[in-house]
């Protein structure tokens, strides 16, 4: 997800602050959920219209920033968790592949268990 570089970068802003101790999973898990609602608030209630002015306008950096939260404790719990997000990822898109062949989801929103 993010390079080395940043990762240093974003462990080392929270070793700095003893924040470890406070960055349990579920913590973490939360917190996630919490910053993710944040960037979905920004978008709530307003049309695809609104939303392309808004990504257009100053007020893009507060989608930034919110992006960048989850991010960061997403990092936070992929380093603390020894998870390889990579690797996970590609794992899920196996899975995905077999619950959406292309033949019966290509251009359909539907879920894998909808008919």
């Amino acid at each position: 997800m993010l390079n080395a570089n940043v990762l240093a970068a974003v462990l080392e802003f929270r070793r700095k602050r003893d924040w470890e101790q406070f960055h349990k999973p579920k913590e973490l898990a939360a917190a996630i959920t919490v910053e993710a609602s944040e960037l979905l608030e920004i978008f709530q209630w307003k049309s695809h219209d609104e939303v392309t002015r808004l990504l257009e306008s100053p007020s893009r950096e507060r989608v930034e920033d919110e992006i960048a939260d989850v991010v960061i404790l997403l990092s936070y719990l992929c380093h603390d968790l020894a998870l390889d997000v990579n690797a996970v990822v590609l794992s899920k898109l196996k899975k995905n592949e077999a619950k959406y062949p292309i033949e019966k989801s290509y251009g359909n929103a539907k879920k894998y268990d909808e008919t």
